[in-house]
């Protein structure tokens, strides 16, 4: 894992590689496409005759195929059952929601999913693994430099599919501490906002989940060096990550994940407890 921090840490390699890479798609949608297309041969089907089986249009079926955009889980149930895939199409599903991430998050996206404990601080924003489409939506849209809609379309969708470890069976142990700012400071309009309260108060409820806040005001507190996540994978190796203007960073060294683990325990006994959090922002709510 420490080869993940190497490449993720170093900016200009990053740069590099980002401008070497240009416009171009992602090789898992590419992989969909090449066997969505032998999958067609097999069955002696056209794009157009396969998208009127399924209920797409021509347009719809030929940018998949050609993998100018992702198929989303509605399509390939629907063309596993017309082309009589077996299953290897869903079997590249995960692979192809992923490639919808930022890059720079996609080495975690693979930790994350399998994780059995998550534990994370977030100062400035609500974590992604909470926020509403619409609280999501909006943060993409403030992207500088401004991103088109399809991208805004495909990482949203990527994080609300992340949301699946909330509930995702084994259950995940799950903590969040929230700054109360994150929470007050506006994100898209006052409906999104509260919306976002009462998503958060509905995640809170689940019992593998956990929402404090650090309420403002607090003075300081080891928080204050920025947003970090701290993970326990199924083999029960311990990792940190963080990230920064667009540049992320999985920490495998040890005595590192031990000073971050450190730190969230800190910032635990120094956040409101988590039924008082669930009180305060039921209060914002009020507020509104």
């Amino acid at each position: 894992m420490k080869a993940v921090r190497d490449v993720w840490d170093t900016r200009t390699g990053r740069a590099a590689k980002a401008k070497e890479e240009g416009p171009d798609l992602p090789g898992e949608w590419s992989a969909y496409g090449v066997l969505l297309q032998y999958l067609l041969k097999r069955a002696g089907l056209n794009q157009q005759q396969l998208g009127d089986v399924m209920g797409y249009s021509l347009e719809q079926v030929a940018s998949v195929e050609q993998g100018r955009r992702p198929a989303k889980a509605a399509f390939t149930t629907a063309a596993e059952r017309a082309l009589e895939a077996g299953g290897v199409l869903e079997a590249l599903q995960g692979e192809v929601d992923r490639a919808k991430l930022p890059r720079f998050f996609r080495n975690f996206a693979l930790i994350e999913a399998e994780v059995v404990s998550r534990f994370d601080y977030e100062p400035l924003l609500v974590p992604g693994l909470l926020q509403t489409e619409a609280y999501a939506r909006a943060v993409f849209a403030g992207h500088s430099p401004p991103l088109g809609e399809e991208i805004i379309d495909q990482h949203t969708e990527a994080r609300l599919n992340r949301q699946k470890l909330l509930t995702r069976v084994p259950l995940a142990e799950l903590s969040f501490i929230i700054n109360e700012e994150a929470l007050r400071d506006p994100v898209g309009s006052p409906e999104v906002m509260r919306a976002q309260w009462q998503r958060l108060l509905e995640v809170a409820a689940l019992r593998n989940v956990e929402v404090q806040v650090m309420p403002a005001q607090r003075g300081f507190h080891p928080g204050k060096n920025g947003p970090f996540v701290v993970v326990e994978t199924h083999e029960h190796k311990h990792l940190g990550y963080f990230e920064s203007q667009g540049v992320g960073c999985v920490v495998s060294e040890p005595a590192e994940v031990s000073t971050f683990a450190l730190r969230y325990g800190k910032l635990r006994s120094q956040a409101l407890n988590v039924d008082e959090s669930a009180r305060l922002i039921e209060r914002m709510l009020g507020e509104t």
